[in-house]
């Protein structure tokens, strides 16, 4: 890989190409006296006076992020900050090529040369850019060289794992004028190219990970009872996963949520083995509950929800099987499915309890539920389809009151929502469903 003095390397590198190449063209009987090619700042060159002859000039006006290798190597530090890779920097360079000259056609002659031999070198040789950065047979030694080229020699520029090509990169004339005029100089017979790519990286020692030879501690990940070695992947002639696959949730009476008490049914595959359990997560209450199973089968098996008012409150549940498959050291986890938990109102009665309203128009109702709320639980009760939000319950409760202004007389249908799930008001079991007789009375 390159270092720092790369992009000095590049342009030494096509200063060489081009002035190698006029000598090769044998443009100074072409010119009638001799030509320099320089890399300098445009403003800085002057063509006037006795001692004027014919230059070619290359600019480097501009160094951008190459965008395919720019983020090679990242990360590059770890949550310690402690150094990772060394990521190069992955550059592409602009340049001007530039032809002035002091009489008649002189600037279009050289220009037409240094195009074509730009055309017919699009990729610079690794043993090209060796033979500019380090000739082997140098006219003058090294030590009467400016520092700057000595220096280049340790660019490593024919090193890095990518070549350097060169390619036009046609500017348009608003694009020229904006150049020519913030570097302040007359403008000339100008063609610009693009120069990629430069990788520029550190020498920084950095971390190095020794060989992995297994994916995890013999302990916890799946191990060859022989080799005492994880085994690696399983392989199976079949399209099914090697975890436990859940296909289907069932629950009593085709109900969209559970209660307290019922039994959840998992249909899939990879049920056998050992250790099964169910796993509920209610991350609303940052609450974590570990179900043991019923009846067990290769394809199903069965969990009872504890009628546990306390311990299990209604909301949104994420639920996954466990499973220790046979052979196997350590557990399996299926895909998190939701659970819905649903609240029961269990102070409604038959027929409706009547709540009266006072000469404002405002009724208090009180409802009794389980499993009991927390405090930070969102809670609502709907009347027909309106939603009355509830007084404020400090501590965990089962019973709920709700001040409904405005409340509207006779006979409605009720649903408790708790965290967003509702309490069950259709008979699915039937068909078509029908609506359970929840209801109150506000006279």
């Amino acid at each position: 890989m390159s270092n720092a003095l790369a992009i000095a390397g590049v342009t030494a590198v096509l200063r060489d190409l081009l002035d190698s190449g006029l000598i090769d063209h044998e443009i100074t009987d072409a010119m009638g006296q001799g030509v320099s090619v320089t890399a300098v700042a445009p403003d800085t060159i002057r063509v006037e006076g006795s001692e004027a002859k014919p230059q070619l000039n290359i600019f480097l006006h501009q160094a951008t992020p190459n965008a395919a290798l720019r983020n090679v190597g990242l990360p590059s530090r770890d949550r310690n900050g402690q150094r990772l890779s060394n990521p190069p920097l992955a550059l592409d360079l602009h340049y001007l090529v530039t032809a002035y000259g002091i009489t008649d056609l002189q600037a279009e002659v050289l220009l037409g040369y240094a195009m074509q031999l730009l055309h017919e070198t699009p990729m610079l040789s690794r043993d090209a850019v060796r033979t500019a950065l380090n000739p082997p047979n140098a006219p003058v030694s090294g030590s009467l060289l400016p520092a700057v080229y000595e220096a280049l020699r340790a660019s490593d520029l024919a090193e890095q794992y990518e070549q350097i090509k060169i390619t036009p990169a046609p500017m348009n004339t608003e694009e020229m004028s904006k150049l020519w005029s913030a570097i302040q100089a007359h403008y000339r017979p100008t063609a610009a190219y693009q120069v990629t790519v430069v990788l520029i990286e550190a020498t920084q020692p950095a971390r190095s990970a020794l060989p992995v030879l297994s994916r995890g501690p013999t302990e916890t990940s799946q191990v060859d009872p022989t080799k005492q070695r994880e085994r690696g992947v399983a392989v199976a002639a079949n399209l099914r996963a090697t975890y436990p696959q859940v296909d289907e949730v069932e629950l009593p009476n085709r109900q969209l949520a559970a209660h307290l008490g019922d039994t959840v049914t998992l249909k899939g595959a990879l049920f056998d083995g050992s250790n099964q359990a169910l796993l509920l997560e209610l991350p609303r209450l940052h609450i974590e509950r570990t179900l043991a199973p019923g009846a067990v089968a290769a394809d199903e098996i069965s969990f009872v929800i504890p009628n546990q008012p306390a311990n299990y409150p209604a909301g949104n549940y994420l639920m996954a099987l466990q499973v220790q498959r046979p052979g196997e050291t350590a557990p399996r986890v299926s895909e998190q499915m939701l659970l819905k938990i649903a609240p029961r109102m269990t102070s409604l009665t038959t027929p409706p309890q009547v709540f009266n309203a006072d000469p404002d128009g405002t009724a208090v109702v009180t409802i009794s539920c389980s499993p009991q709320v927390r405090p930070n639980q969102r809670v609502s009760l709907l009347i027909g389809s309106r939603e009355v939000v509830a007084d404020d319950h400090p501590a965990t409760t089962a019973n709920l009151s709700f001040t409904v202004p405005d409340a509207p007389i006779g006979k409605h249908h009720v649903r408790l929502r708790i965290d967003g799930v509702d309490s069950q008001l259709v008979d699915r079991s039937k068909s078509p469903p029908e609506f359970l007789d929840q209801r109150i009375e506000i006279a």
